[in-house]
């Protein structure tokens, strides 16, 4: 392959990305605003945002979670928000002393709560782990959502909520996943943390105040 090929494959990738998230529909923009309503009330009544996904979906998990804890866009507290992919202890006993399957189950029948939100990425929707980490946050009565590809596979079966990405090339499916991340992160803070109106002057510290 000659630079040239190379810049026309770059250009046509480029293209496909593009042409893939100009083809969320008006349904799947509403599911997502949804979904950010949902996570900035499970958060402002003491909930927290979990996280689950394997291989380049786990890397999403993670940064997603910590655009959450930490900050995206703006100075305010951190958002409690968890990835259950970082644990390297746990995640090679669980499936050592019994199946890989179980890696997110046995996590989550410890930790979630009714009051909170799990968020289970999965490009195909078929993955085993995932799919059992979700029947497992069902039963604890905490609210599932799915990110998945097209057809949603199993996944969509068993959330509450559904996000299929309107492809089934699993790059562009995760191109578009961390998109969606990123634009409910933010509207999860201007949810919970909006920004200051330049036209009320910041309160001075007690400390200052005359």
């Amino acid at each position: 392959m000659d630079r040239r090929q190379a810049v026309a494959r770059i250009e046509s990738q480029l293209a496909e990305s593009c042409r893939v998230k100009q083809r969320f529909s008006n349904a799947l923009k509403a599911r997502i605003a949804e979904l950010a309503e949902r996570m900035a009330a499970t958060l402002a009544g003491g909930g927290t945002i979990y996280w689950i996904g394997n291989g380049g979906s786990a890397a999403d998990a993670q940064h997603l979670a910590g655009e959450l804890g930490a900050r995206l866009s703006r100075d305010r507290r951190p958002f409690s928000s968890v990835a259950l992919t970082t644990n390297s202890s746990i995640l090679t006993s669980i499936p050592n002393d019994d199946s890989y399957e179980q890696v997110f189950a046995r996590q989550i029948e410890a930790l979630l709560r009714e009051a909170d939100l799990l968020v289970a990425l999965s490009t195909s929707g078929n993955s085993r782990s995932v799919l059992r980490g979700t029947a497992a946050a069902n039963a604890r009565g905490a609210f599932t959502v799915g990110w998945t590809g097209k057809s949603g596979g199993e996944l969509k079966k068993i959330v509450q909520l559904c996000l299929c990405v309107p492809s089934r090339d699993t790059q562009r499916i995760q191109e578009s996943h961390i998109t969606i991340g990123h634009i409910v992160c933010g509207l999860v803070e201007d949810l919970l943390a909006p920004r200051r109106s330049f036209a009320q002057p910041a309160k001075k510290p007690a400390a200052f105040a005359s």
